[in-house]
């Protein structure tokens, strides 16, 4: 068998940096390296010919954007009537990755809250789950509880009413996975699923849907807080980065303000409910709910 060369990985390397961003061939060049690691662990190799070489510069990603106030709330505004919908929602308001919502359950919704609790507890949701492999989220840091504002509330209320009319039409053909956001017949949705549909509302609102992708709502979520006021400190906690803020305001701030207030509750006065603000139905605990047993992170 012809045995692997330096100068071969070094084609193949550069081969791909003609399509794929820097990062990406890094990424597939130490696969590569562990994966010779372990042949070489085994005797199979004598030394690990990819440590002999450099990675490639490749092509330049798309730089990630984040909505304006004024495009947020067009797009908010033709997020009605539809599971993609609900999702566009929460996703933009609470800043939750595109893989925490698809696989979100019902049983980690909680719409009503316990006012008469101690500490009050709010209406929340829990991200806990990810689509990503075992189902575990980025890291444990990104296990969070986070409350929700009157508008997600709304529009998670609407959902589960809609889901309960999609379920009785598809009678025998539902596969009850107890999920917020999912097919006619109870599935999982796909991120192709959520692509087509959040461009479709993109492009109703005004937007050119083609240039704008899901994860940007989550980007712009740390926008419109930051520009709002809120310590980026608080928003790293809100979106679940392990690493603090660094990554927070390198990759995902957009804008810069003073320091305000956080959480739910700014959302709420970002994008209050016409005749309420978030303070009308909800205790001032903005950021995370807790109530007896685990703590809700």
């Amino acid at each position: 068998m012809q045995e692997l060369s330096a100068e071969d990985v070094d084609r193949w390397l550069a081969a791909e940096a003609r399509t794929l961003s820097t990062s990406t061939v890094a990424r597939i060049k130490s696969i590569l390296a562990r994966a010779i690691s372990r042949a070489q662990a085994r005797d199979k190799v004598k030394r690990n010919i990819v440590q002999l070489c450099e990675t490639p510069t490749g092509q330049a990603g798309r730089q990630s954007k984040a909505l304006t106030l004024d495009r947020a709330q067009a797009l908010l505004d033709e997020a009605q009537g539809s599971t993609t919908g609900a999702y566009v929602a929460v996703s933009l308001l609470t800043g939750a990755r595109t893989e925490e919502l698809r696989p979100l359950t019902w049983s980690h919704v909680d719409l009503d809250g316990d006012p008469g609790a101690d500490p009050p507890v709010v209406p929340h949701l829990m991200v806990w789950r990810s689509v990503r492999s075992g189902g575990d989220t980025t890291t444990t840091r990104s296990r969070r509880t986070l409350a929700l504002p009157q508008r997600v509330v709304d529009a998670l209320r609407e959902q589960r009413g809609r889901q309960v009319e999609t379920r009785r039409q598809a009678r025998e053909r539902w596969f009850d996975n107890d999920l917020v956001f999912a097919s006619e017949v109870g599935t999982e949705l796909d991120s192709a699923n959520v692509r087509r549909g959040f461009r479709r509302i993109a492009a109703a609102a005004g937007l050119n849907g083609g240039a704008w992708t899901p994860r940007e709502l989550r980007h712009s979520f740390v926008s419109l807080l930051s520009d709002e006021g809120v310590p980026i400190e608080q928003i790293a906690r809100l979106v679940g980065h392990a690493g603090g803020s660094k990554v927070t305001e390198t990759v995902y701030r957009k804008q810069l303000r003073p320091v305000i207030e956080e959480g739910a509750t700014a959302m709420g006065r970002v994008f209050p409910v016409r005749g309420r603000s978030y303070s009308d139905s909800h205790s001032p605990r903005p950021e995370t709910a807790k109530r007896p047993g685990p703590e809700l992170r």
